[in-house]
């Protein structure tokens, strides 16, 4: 015989498992609670819990995505509202839905981050240093791709500091001024400096094309090394210029 949900106190604000956030309106016979719980189950989009105005159980509705078995999925809503409440339904009280075009939110949102990450004007792919072809030099290497082709600049520096993080950018802005072919870019300078307790690379970049020069500022917090952030400012202040000059 099936049992009705466990009573709850209608303004407890402890969070039932699977719940995000507070939630103060009544809720005397915890069917927020089982609803929450059957859509922390694998496959599951929403769902919908009715009940008698004793707190019975009279419909349980279940969107689920496709491909998943539908006996299979009404066990597991069986065996997860025993386990955690406690309760009891008729797998005859239990509809389910499937629908391939449905997903959650948390879904859509990862894979449109995932999109615009891919749709960036310029990537980063290496970045390398080695010893220069003449006494306290060191040469650079920067590789990044464009548009589906990668393009590599190199630069041999005085092994300083504040050679070094010119050069990276030098190197940076060479690649971007081979992978644009329609415009140019050309490095303004690069320096380092401090703020909020860390440090950080400062570029500023000509962009050139259309009627115009076009002063691009960017920054990069120095992490693993000022090289590799001199690259990372370079993309950071001329990956939306770049963007709109991406070949159709």
């Amino acid at each position: 015989m099936t049992g009705p949900l466990p009573r709850r106190d209608p303004i407890d604000p402890t969070p039932a498992r699977g719940e995000g956030s507070f939630d103060h309106s009544p809720d005397p016979w915890g069917v927020r609670r089982a609803e929450n719980l059957l859509t922390s189950l694998e496959g599951v989009l929403s769902a919908r819990v009715v009940t008698t105005p004793l707190g019975e159980v009279s419909e349980v509705h279940v969107l689920a995505q496709a491909g998943l078995q539908p006996k299979q999925l009404v066990r597991n809503i069986e065996s997860a509202l025993l386990a955690q409440l406690g309760l009891k339904v008729d797998h005859r009280k239990i509809s389910i839905a499937q629908t391939a075009d449905v997903r959650p939110i948390e879904v859509v949102e990862r894979g449109v981050v995932r999109e615009r990450a891919m749709k960036r004007a310029a990537l980063f792919e290496s970045l390398y240093l080695s010893p220069g072809k003449r006494p306290h030099r060191v040469g650079i290497t920067v590789s990044l791709s464009f548009s589906g082709r990668t393009g590599t600049g190199e630069e041999e520096v005085s092994d300083t500091p504040r050679s070094k993080v010119e050069g990276a950018a030098r190197a940076a802005v060479h690649v971007l001024d081979q992978l644009l072919s329609d415009h140019s870019v050309a490095l303004e300078g690069a320096k380092i400096f401090e703020a909020f307790d860390r440090q950080f690379v400062l570029v500023a970049v000509q962009g050139l094309g259309g009627r115009a020069a076009v002063l691009l500022i960017g920054t990069a917090e120095i992490k693993e090394s000022a090289e590799r952030a001199a690259v990372f400012a370079v993309l950071d202040a001329t990956n939306r210029w770049a963007e709109a000059r991406r070949p159709g």
